[in-house]
């Protein structure tokens, strides 16, 4: 039997983590007859039949078990490595892949970044916007290279609970206000109690069903009996349809900078207060372009936060 391919248990093992092809072909980034092919190739060279094919999707045999069983290990033990390999990189040199909010993006990050890719024009940053909170230890597949790059390297998240494992700084804290559009016929242009607010004015609320944040909790308590307008899912598309006129939002004040046209109309909201943090794995906190970015870009969110504090 031929030596086995690292990348071809990968194919496997993404095959065995989603049940189908298609699943496998989006985790890794390939089109589906990619990984029919490869699946292929490693069942002939085993010589063994590694998933049944069944209505349920693609269930794994006893010998293709056994496989998967290895190739996590395999795969947990090459990641280890290469974050102890990487921890110890002393270049300013090379990728930094960052994963954070759209909101963070849009409104704390854009200024920190571009003064960092002047400062350390050696280290390419690529950043990812999500919803949710990347594996800072785990890899996904690059085509190209024919192995796999980290999920990311650092986090910027606003979050009340981070993973104990990570690594990191708070970098301040986010405050909400209620705002309205400036000059807007029939909404309040002045600071008045949320209570009045709850109760008089038209919302745009967040989506109904949605749990995982602190805004959506308190809207689903507060927003009950209120008149919602109209429901969206994230702070930006809150902010695009207050400049309509259509209702009041709840919105962080970090982002009152951007839009001049929108005003406060009630005092900052405590419940509503979230830290902002900046995270890594700590396999990664001793590398050059992570400990640098964390440093520098940390510190300027840090000044901007406080600054849309005490503004």
């Amino acid at each position: 039997m031929s030596e086995l391919d690292w990348s071809d248990l990968r194919y496997a093992l993404a095959v065995g983590q989603t049940g189908s092809l298609a699943g496998a072909a989006r985790q890794l980034g390939v089109n589906h007859t990619t990984v029919l092919r490869r699946l292929d190739a490693l069942e002939q060279r085993l010589g063994a039949r590694l998933f049944e094919r069944a209505r349920a999707g693609y269930l794994p045999t006893e010998a293709g078990a056994l496989l998967l069983e290895q190739a996590r290990r395999m795969a947990d033990q090459a990641e280890e490595i290469e974050r102890r390999v990487t921890g110890r990189d002393r270049e300013l040199t090379g990728p930094l892949r960052v994963t954070t909010a759209f909101v963070a993006m849009e409104h704390l990050l854009p200024q920190p970044l571009a003064d960092f890719a002047r400062a350390f024009p050696g280290i390419e940053v690529e950043v990812v916007e999500n919803a949710f909170m990347a594996d800072l230890s785990r890899r996904h597949a690059d085509e190209s290279s024919g192995w796999a790059r980290r999920e990311a390297d650092v986090a910027i998240r606003l979050s009340h609970q981070v993973a104990e494992h990570l690594v990191g700084r708070q970098l301040g804290m986010t405050q909400c206000r209620v705002y309205a559009r400036r000059g807007a016929p029939g909404l309040p242009q002045t600071v008045l109690p949320l209570a009045t607010l709850l109760k008089e004015a038209p919302w745009i609320a967040f989506e109904r069903d949605s749990q995982a944040r602190v805004y959506d909790h308190w809207m689903r308590k507060h927003l009950a009996q209120a008149s919602v307008r109209l429901r969206v899912d994230i702070f930006n598309a809150a902010a695009a349809m207050l400049h309509t006129g259509i209702g009041v939002a709840v919105l962080p004040t970090f982002m009152e900078a951007r839009h001049p046209d929108l005003l406060p109309v009630s005092e900052v909201i405590p419940e509503l207060a979230v830290p902002v943090w900046m995270l890594t794995h700590p396999d990664l906190r001793q590398t050059a372009r992570v400990r640098s970015f964390m440093q520098f870009v940390g510190d300027r969110v840090a000044a901007l936060l406080a600054a849309a504090h005490t503004g």
